[in-house]
């Protein structure tokens, strides 16, 4: 009886320490499995970290203004616009001399004069987008 339950224990003693063998080596390609695939991605990446670098200097060329217009030349075919087809956004002012101006007055003193309330100032940016036609109707008619 004693032999066998000396059997039994060493039996039982080969099984955990095989079991255990098995656990290690199973881990063990589990951990080589995961450090091969961890290698790939990281130089995939270190790959995709170089592209993005090199996109960012790229978009960062298409933003400067010599860029675009050798892009809009070459690739476009685009010339710059006649004047007849420029349309202004504001009408131009014709530069007129102010009579302190040429009274021979320093130029601070033409400041001085210029309207300094918004309702004067709307005023007078009113009248000056008026066709030329309106405003010689409003002097004749004060």
């Amino acid at each position: 009886m004693r032999h066998r339950r000396f059997l039994v224990l060493w039996v039982m003693a080969v099984l955990a320490t095989t079991t255990a063998f098995v656990v290690h080596l199973a881990l063990r390609g589990k951990t080589v499995d995961l450090g091969y695939r961890l290698g790939l991605v990281r130089g995939e990446q270190a790959a995709l970290r170089e592209n993005k670098r090199v996109l960012e200097l790229e978009a960062a060329s298409y933003q400067t203004p010599e860029r675009v217009e050798k892009v809009a030349r070459t690739l476009l075919g685009m010339t710059p616009p006649t004047p007849e087809r420029v349309i202004p956004l504001r009408p131009l002012r014709a530069a007129q001399p102010t009579p302190a101006a040429a009274s021979g007055a320093p130029a601070t003193a033409a400041a001085s004069t210029a309207p300094s309330t918004p309702a004067a100032t709307s005023a007078a940016g009113a009248s000056a987008l008026k066709p030329a036609g309106a405003k010689a109707k409003e002097g004749g008619a004060q």
